[in-house]
């Protein structure tokens, strides 16, 4: 077997363990979806300009050929790094084939050739983390809940101090913190539990809003919420039993995202 059929047989051996707790089939299709998250980093400017119209003329339209879509692009509101990228993916297999497919692609090929072919005297981006994230039973699909050409961002991951209060985190927002999310006005695109990447265990979930004022008002109204602090109140959930750290970012869609 080839070193490249290798690697790819076993990372999906890897995860036939999940089947069973995650309810998904490594091998085909789930009633889940998957994510890839990735934080591309830029030292440049100039890199920047070369890493949107990469994307906008030639990744975005391949990854849509190939099954993946939609694709968000996000990045800080004042500044040109970091940038993230979510991917939508259907299986295992796609995260796991995705790479040869879009080397297989011409078209993606000749129209990314700038980027794909930089030296590393001068290379298009510095490095980029992924994530590998299976989206909550709670929120199972991906959604785009703002469509308004001002709308922003909020991204935020929760790290657990072990692989247990981690599970209970996302108990408590399958069991009903996402219901309060949608009832006062945090409108969520995904919820992803990790299971390849950076800072484990963790969780990462993604917000949209119209403006930041909503979102200001929103998180406001969710505090306020009677449902939330009962729910806060259980012993089971306290904070400081099941989380360790929480990133929270502000991010803007690139004006060629898809979400």
């Amino acid at each position: 077997m080839k070193r490249r059929e290798f690697l790819t047989a076993s990372c999906i051996a890897g995860m036939t363990g999940l089947k069973t707790a995650s309810g998904f089939a490594p091998g085909g299709s789930s009633q889940r979806d998957f994510y890839e998250l990735r934080k591309y980093t830029l030292e440049k400017r100039v890199q920047k300009v070369g890493f949107d119209a990469f994307l906008a003329k030639a990744a975005i339209p391949a990854f849509n050929r190939i099954g993946i879509r939609p694709v968000g692009v996000f990045e800080p509101e004042d500044d040109f790094n970091p940038v993230y990228v979510l991917l939508r993916h259907a299986s295992m297999d796609s995260i796991a084939t995705a790479t040869q497919k879009l080397l297989a692609d011409q078209e993606y090929l000749n129209k990314g050739a700038d980027f794909l072919n930089a030296p590393a005297t001068d290379p298009a981006y510095a490095r980029v983390e992924s994530s590998i994230l299976l989206a909550f039973t709670g929120m199972p699909k991906l959604e785009k809940p703002v469509t308004s050409a001002g709308r922003v961002v909020q991204l935020r991951i929760y790290e657990s101090p072990s692989v247990k209060t981690g599970q209970k985190k996302i108990e408590m927002f399958n069991r009903a913190e996402i219901n309060i999310f949608r009832k006062t006005g945090l409108h969520p695109v995904f919820f992803g539990e990790a299971l390849a990447g950076l800072n484990m265990p963790n969780l990462t979930y993604m917000l949209m809003f119209d403006s930041r004022e909503e979102q200001k008002a929103n998180w406001r109204r969710f505090g306020s919420h009677p449902e939330w602090k009962k729910l806060r109140a259980m012993p089971e959930y306290a904070d400081k039993k099941i989380l360790c750290n929480i990133t929270n970012l502000n991010l803007k869609p690139a004006s060629y995202s898809q979400l």
